[in-house]
């Protein structure tokens, strides 16, 4: 394949020329979007790896004319500054793919190899509304792959299912798909199933005629139907009664609802988006949710890391939501004592929980500056409840491996399989709570700083 590379840091351009050589590909170099469309003007290229942040005109305004030169040209995007509307943006204007700086060498092959082995595999543009609210926020790797997922999600129609701990801002996730989506203008019908009256809640889904049941004195429509032309977003979607999930399966797999009490159905077209904080995989294994179901609300996944494996976020988000209370101007900030102590804690509530903590925090100062006092006691897992939490790991470690010895006919290398689930969210958590000290990281995990760096890479 012939590359183009586009990036002005000298360091990484070399890096990627060098890697797509040894890749067994050429690749030319432009440092600017204007040198870039030159080249493409004058020969054929079979990926473009595009920064955003470029001399003159920036990355994502170069795209288009890169699409209209190129169009079968797959162009993967790159950032240090990367943000949803930046991850939209790019998947918006027919983005292959979107890495985030800094990014190892083994994601940058890894995207030259699926190039190599689909070259018009390249995203299709979409039109889509200007981003007019920027409520998710995060520049952790984490959530930078949520940012993409989002952006890859939106522009199609396929069911999403999202999952993460509660307080973690699924339902931000949710409206932001909604929001960049084709269906925007359409109803947004947010539904929480475990807030529903279970005697009732195939009612509210789907509506009732008059006299259908008890109590039924005028005709209703369902929460489904109100839904048409625009998105259903199922909350807590692990709480859906069996006896309605088939009929909840039909309706989206035949995009029409029959009301209560009525025998023909009635077209009511929609998206849906779910989210919940079970375990659905085991759900399903253990009887409780259907299974021809989760993999119809599941055909993509976002899963939403909880605040502890994001705490670079900590301080963006805290300085939002003092902005959020506060008129432009109002003279409150969080001091580098107070920060230091929101790092230190678990955050078991996540986002929501730190978002009433800064509140909590923000009333007690009223202004000048909010002190590690202002803030509200640490919220800490009993005993009982940190001893739930290590037999639910147990467990779920017990699932995995019965699941590996289930579908592998001669596994091997379980131990290294396992460790490799399991320590890349440890050796995280314990990084971000040292603010990246790698002496006091390897002190509190009990081992060498040596053997920390190798495991780092």
């Amino acid at each position: 394949m012939n590359l183009l590379v586009v990036d002005d840091e000298e360091t990484i351009a070399w890096a990627l020329c060098r890697l797509a050589r040894d890749e067994g590909h050429q690749a030319e170099l432009a440092s600017s979007a204007e040198e870039a469309l030159d080249l493409a003007r004058r020969q054929a290229f079979d990926l473009v790896m595009l920064d955003v942040r470029l001399p003159g005109a920036d990355g994502l305004s170069a795209m288009g004319e890169l699409r209209r030169l190129q169009p079968q040209t797959p162009i993967v995007v790159m950032t240090a500054f990367g943000n949803l509307a930046t991850a939209v943006a790019a998947v918006r204007n027919g983005a292959f793919d979107y890495l985030t700086k800094p990014f190892d060498v083994e994601q940058a092959a890894a995207v030259i190899r699926r190039v190599g082995a689909n070259r018009a595999a390249a995203v299709p543009a979409h039109a889509s509304p200007p981003d007019t609210s920027e409520e998710l926020l995060g520049a952790s790797p984490a959530m930078q792959e949520v940012f993409k997922r989002i952006a890859l999600a939106a522009p199609t129609s396929a069911s999403v299912l999202i999952t993460g701990e509660s307080g973690t801002g699924k339902e931000l996730v949710a409206r932001a798909i909604h929001r960049h989506s084709a269906c925007a203008a359409g109803p947004w019908v947010p539904i929480n199933l475990a807030a529903l009256n279970p005697s009732l809640i195939e009612s509210e889904l789907f509506g009732h005629t008059r006299g259908a049941f008890t109590g039924a004195d005028q005709a209703r429509s369902g929460l489904l139907e109100l839904a048409d032309g625009g998105t259903a977003f199922f909350d807590e979607a692990g709480d859906i009664p069996l006896a309605v999930q088939v009929k909840l399966l039909r309706a989206l797999e035949q995009q029409e609802i029959t009301p209560v009490g009525e025998t023909r159905p009635r077209a009511a077209r929609f998206r849906v988006i779910a989210a919940t904080h079970r375990d659905m995989r085991k759900e399903v294994r253990a009887g409780n949710f259907r299974q021809d179901l989760f993999f119809r609300l599941a055909v993509f996944e976002i899963h939403v890391p909880p605040l502890r494996q994001r705490m670079e976020d900590l301080p963006l988000l805290a300085e939002r939501f003092l902005r959020h209370l506060y008129p432009p101007g109002k003279a409150i900030a969080l001091t580098d004592a107070t920060l230091d102590e929101l790092r230190r804690r678990a955050w078991p509530g996540n986002v929501r929980e730190l978002k009433n903590a800064v509140e909590h925090a923000a009333l007690l100062a009223r202004s000048g500056t909010i002190d590690p006092e202002h803030l509200p006691p640490r919220t800490t897992l009993a005993a009982d409840d940190k001893a739930g939490a290590a037999a639910a790991l147990t467990e779920a470690v017990r699932d995995w491996i019965n699941d590996c010895l289930a579908t592998d006919a001669a596994p091997t290398q379980l131990h290294q399989q396992l460790l490799d689930v399991v320590e890349p969210p440890l050796l995280q958590a314990v990084l971000a709570r040292t603010g990246n000290n790698r002496v006091a990281a390897a002190n509190m995990l009990g081992i060498h700083r040596a053997t920390l760096r190798k495991k780092l890479g």
